[in-house]
């Protein structure tokens, strides 16, 4: 019964309640409840029946303000659609109640509905602030002063804003809350304990406030309490005495100290000025300035420790108050030496010029030497440069004497620069010199010497007089009349042999220049009568006393081609069967002439000699080299003569078509430039063998030429000795065939190798013999020899490789070398220097052998040979393959390179 009663009564309640309030419904929620929450049955209250909510279109009208609640359409119930304030809603009104219209539709009709929202705690007291700034002055704000505050504030109503205060922990601060029912409460900060801005200079502290609700929200603010400074402080520097050490290489501007003064107190009363009350030495103001701001003490002047080795400052320092306060402090600034002075050295005595012949240990110069730094930095080493021939010498401290150790010579160095060094200990060291130059002065200990201690001259013959033939100089070192030479001639000392054997002095051929040792030609000199003077020069100084020194000068006289050749007179004995008279040249002219005669036989084979010119020329060399030639006739002539031997020869055999007489034109010319000649005419006369042969023997006996024969009995008895004469000839023909034969044989087995003549190219070797001629190629050589049986008296060599040289036909130019060769014009062969032969032979050069000749019993066994050059060599080369031509010997021959004609008697 009683759950079946019990909604019952709640419907009749409500209908009551709906009655008596005019139709008015009255809900009552909590704020911030959540979404969704049913605040009440409103459908319900109302009295509609299920379904009937949604049929009616039960909705809810809000009157001006958001609504945070509405009405579900299928239950009729009033929930929670969002957040409900009741701060945002009704701030600090109490009871906070929300008015809500209802509308039902069929009929319609409006129903008021009140909503009451009810407060929880759910914000915390506020300050106005979270921080608070105060001021207050130090020892002037007593205790018991008292600071309003602001109080908090809570936007929750009843208990929940009900609010009380704490402060943190202060020795010098409380709190105090006055309440009144008039007015709001009133807070105090209460100052309990004087303020030291030096000992705390600000304080914070931190205010809360608490609600009364359940469970209690609080709320804070700082409190930052600032004590206001007064100048009750006085600077007070860090040191009371500073020490700083300074090189005195410090620069200008080098900090030297940093004075540091602290004032506790703030702003301009804690502001330091610094100045430098006093100066020690007072001559430190121009050295040392300080900073007024930083206290930064700086150079402002140069220190030396030679000077000044120590300062001392006073610094004080004074705030910016008034009246304002100070504090002192003292700087001791020590001056460090540095090795900043250089040695000086000083020349305080000098003895100069020194003679070169001073003695070892001489005082030349006396020096100080002195360091003004101290310690290590002046101490001083001194030193000579260069080490010789001076040295230094300690006399006593600072002082050193400049001495001799080496002999001087003034010819080798004639002034030293001498530096003396000075070098101290510091570390670098310094260093310092001082130069000083001493000159020698000259003795005269020096004698004139020659460049050479034998002077070649060449001089041309028939010089002008007075001609300079060289120039002779001696150097003496020493200087002025010391060094000055005159030249002169050893008198009694030197000379020339002349011709004839006598000898002439020296001085009347040459003299010398006294002053400038020119040698001059007293006379023309003339090779023909002096070909070497020698003799000595001297040079003489002008010192005390005088020196002299001596040269030998060998004067070699050069030939010149002032001599034409000479005709000679025939030999006591005749070569052949022909003889000869010669006449002599002319002098002066350079040419001469003579008639000379000779027999011939009728039918005398080619090569048959008949005469002999001989000639001689008193120049030498090339001056003195013969040649001859057949000026008249000219053309093809029975006749021809040897180009150097001068040996007159058949060219063909004689013939009866020749004359009973023939006239020869000889030219004797020699090679000097320009030539020299004479002139020889010879007259040969035909006759028959016998008388011929008289007549050579007639000739041999008598030396007189032949006189023809008048008579028969003349006529018969020169045909006997004819008989005679050619029955020996051809005993001896045959055995001298045999014995050659035997000779060549032996000669091709063991006799030396012919004479080769060198040069590029293929050569060829040549042999001449009555049968014809033979040749061998053979590279890079050229062979000499004579064959068996040679028909010829001349051994030709010639290249048929080359072209043969323009000039006269080759039987001219060849030189021969008769059988009959007794007078040879050529120098000696010692004075021939050694050199090499061109390959191909350049005119005027030949390479000639003789062959053996068989013309006459005094040509048997004989072999000539004549070599003629202007350079020419002869060496010996391997005999080419199956000649038999010279023998096997390997030694070369001699080197005969100057023009000349040389004859060789085997």
């Amino acid at each position: 019964m009683g759950v079946c009663w019990g909604p019952v009564v709640r419907v009749l309640v409500l209908q009551a309640a709906w009655a008596l309030g005019g139709g008015q419904v009255r809900y009552s929620v909590p704020e911030e409840a959540k979404a969704g929450t049913v605040v009440g049955r409103l459908a319900q209250d109302l009295g509609l029946e299920a379904g009937e909510p949604e049929a009616r279109r039960l909705r809810l009208v809000a009157q001006g303000r958001r609504a945070s609640v509405e009405v579900s359409g299928a239950s009729g119930a009033l929930v929670v659609s969002s957040r409900l304030d009741r701060e945002e809603l009704c701030g600090k009104s109490a009871p906070c109640a929300l008015r809500l219209e209802v509308l039902v539709e069929r009929p319609l009709r409006v129903f008021h509905v009140e909503l009451e929202v009810t407060d929880i705690n759910d914000n915390a007291p506020l300050f106005p602030a979270a921080r608070k700034n105060l001021s207050l002055a130090e020892l002037t704000t007593v205790p018991g002063s008292r600071l309003p505050l602001e109080g908090a504030s809570d936007a929750d109503v009843g208990a929940n804003a009900q609010l009380s205060y704490t402060l943190s922990p202060s020795e010098q601060f409380s709190l105090d809350l006055q309440r009144s029912e008039e007015y709001r409460e009133t807070l105090f900060l209460v100052l309990v304990k004087s303020l030291d801005r030096e000992t705390m200079p600000e304080h914070r502290l931190v205010l809360s406030a608490s609600d009364g609700g359940r469970p209690s929200l609080t709320g804070t603010m700082e409190l930052v309490i600032s004590v206001l400074d007064v100048n009750d402080n006085v600077p007070q520097f860090n040191q009371s005495v500073y020490k700083v050490q300074l090189l005195e290489s410090a620069a200008e501007g080098t900090l030297v100290v940093r004075v540091n003064a602290t004032d506790p107190d703030l702003g301009i009363y804690g502001e330091v000025l610094y100045e430098i009350d006093t100066f020690v030495p007072p001559s430190a103001s121009d050295v040392f300035s300080i900073d007024v701001n930083s206290g930064e003490i700086r150079l402002t002047g140069a220190l030396d420790f030679e000077t000044e080795a120590l300062y001392d400052l006073h610094v004080k320092a004074k705030d910016k108050g008034s009246p304002s306060l100070s504090g002192h402090c003292k700087v001791v600034v020590e001056v460090l030496d540095v090795n900043d002075n250089a040695p000086e050295v000083w020349v305080t005595s000098l003895s100069v010029p020194v003679p070169e012949d001073a003695a070892v240990g001489t005082v030349v110069a006396l020096l100080s030497v002195s360091d003004r730094d101290s310690g290590a930095n002046g101490r001083v080493r001194c030193a000579v440069w260069p080490a010789a021939p001076f040295g230094l010498v300690a006399t006593f401290a600072g002082s050193y004497s400049l001495v001799l150790r080496e002999a001087l010579d003034r010819e080798r160095v004639s002034e030293y620069e001498v530096e003396v060094r000075a070098e101290d200990g510091g570390a670098p060291a310094l260093r310092a010199s001082r130069g000083v130059r001493v000159p020698v002065s000259d003795v005269n200990d020096n004698a004139p010497a020659f460049a050479q201690a034998v002077y070649t001259v060449l001089a041309r013959e028939n010089n002008a007089a007075g001609a300079e033939l060289a120039r002779l100089w001696a150097r003496d070192p020493d200087e002025a009349g010391n060094g000055r030479v005159s030249y002169s001639v050893a008198e009694g000392v030197g000379g020339g042999a002349v011709a004839g054997g006598g000898w002439r002095a020296a001085s009347s051929y040459v003299s010398v220049d006294a002053e400038s040792g020119r040698l001059w030609a007293l006379q023309p000199l003339d090779y023909e009568e002096v070909q070497v003077l020698q003799f000595e020069v001297r040079a003489v100084d002008a010192g005390e006393p005088p020196l002299c020194g001596n040269a030998t000068v060998q004067l070699f006289v050069v030939d010149e081609n002032d001599n034409a050749p000479a005709l000679l007179p025939p030999a006591p004995a005749g070569g052949g069967p022909g003889g000869g008279a010669a006449g002599s040249s002319g002098p002066g002219s350079g040419s001469g002439s003579g008639a000379l005669w000779a027999w011939a036989a009728w039918g005398a084979p080619a090569g048959q000699v008949v005469a002999k010119i001989r000639a001689v020329d008193a120049d030498s060399g090339y001056n003195a080299w013969l040649r001859y030639e057949l000026w008249e006739p000219r053309g093809k002539g029975p006749f021809r003569v040897g180009l150097y031997s001068g040996e007159v020869s058949t060219a063909r055999a004689l013939e009866e078509a020749d004359g009973p007489r023939q006239r020869l034109v000889i030219v004797v010319r020699d090679h000097g430039e320009p030539a020299r000649s004479a002139t020889a005419t010879l007259s040969v006369s035909l006759v028959e063998g016998a008388e011929a042969a008289l007549a050579a023997a007639g000739s041999s006996s008598s030396g007189a030429g032949p006189r023809p024969a008048a008579g028969a009995e003349g006529g018969a008895a020169a045909a006997a000795a004819a008989t005679n004469v050619w029955l020996v000839v051809a005993i001896c023909a045959v055995s001298s065939l045999f014995l050659l034969a035997v000779v060549l044989y032996g000669a091709s087995r063991w006799a030396p190798r012919a004479a080769v003549l060198s040069g590029p190219g293929p050569a060829t070797l040549v042999c001449a013999s009555e049968v014809g001629s033979w040749s061998y190629s053979q590279r890079q050589s050229r062979s000499l020899c004579v064959a068996e049986g040679a028909g010829k008296s001349d051994l030709m060599v010639f290249s048929p490789n080359f072209p043969p040289p323009p000039g006269p036909a080759a039987k001219e130019t060849q030189p021969e070398a008769p059988a009959l060769v007794d007078t040879v014009s050529a120098p000696p062969l010692s004075s021939l220097a050694p050199s090499r032969v061109p390959c191909r032979p350049g005119p005027g050069q030949a390479l000639v052998g003789a062959g053996l000749s068989r013309r006459g019993p005094r040509a048997v066994g004989a072999w000539r040979v004549l070599l003629t050059g202007v350079h020419g060599t002869l060496a010996s080369l391997p005999e080419p393959p199956g000649s038999r031509c010279g023998g096997g010997s390997k030694q070369a021959s001699k080197v005969l390179p100057h023009p000349a004609a040389v004859a060789v008697r085997r």
